[in-house]
């Protein structure tokens, strides 16, 4: 990830991948990979859970795209998918997410989920504020120069 700019991740889940795990594997599935929070959202009884699992998995998927965090094994639930009060989502980022993030310099992500018939997406981009220093020989300048200076 370069100094300041935009990365975007993105990510295609199958919704019956997810229904199976969910099937076959049920409680290890579910509180290996997602967070209390999320659980409380898509077990609610009111919808389909696997739509909704699905989306937040592949935006999970999508965030650690987006850091390009992929040399190393997370705990998935370290990328948190947030719903707000006004329906939009957010992610929010814990443990060693959380810390690559920092080391990266981005201070926003953010997320767009879908999911419709056999599939759930969702693309993340993340934004990364440069760092702006003045090197050491202008802080010491009496004679100030132009802001465009080469």
């Amino acid at each position: 990830m370069g100094r300041g700019g935009l990365v975007v991740g993105t990510d295609l889940v199958e919704v019956a991948q997810v229904a199976h795990s969910l099937q076959t594997f049920r409680e290890r599935y579910l509180t290996r990979v997602f967070t209390a929070d999320e659980l409380a959202y898509c077990l609610d009884g009111r919808r389909d859970p696997a739509r909704h699992l699905a989306a937040r998995f592949a935006a999970k998927e999508a965030t650690l795209k987006a850091l390009r965090q992929n040399d190393e094994a997370v705990d998935w639930r370290s990328v948190e998918v947030r719903r707000r009060p006004d329906g939009s989502c957010e992610i929010v980022l814990h443990g060693g997410v959380r810390a690559l993030a920092e080391r990266l310099s981005v201070d926003v992500l953010s997320v767009s989920m879908s999911h419709d018939g056999a599939y759930a997406t969702a693309v993340v981009i993340a934004e990364q504020r440069e760092k702006w220093r003045l090197p050491a020989s202008r802080l010491a300048r009496k004679t100030p120069r132009g802001a465009y200076e080469r």
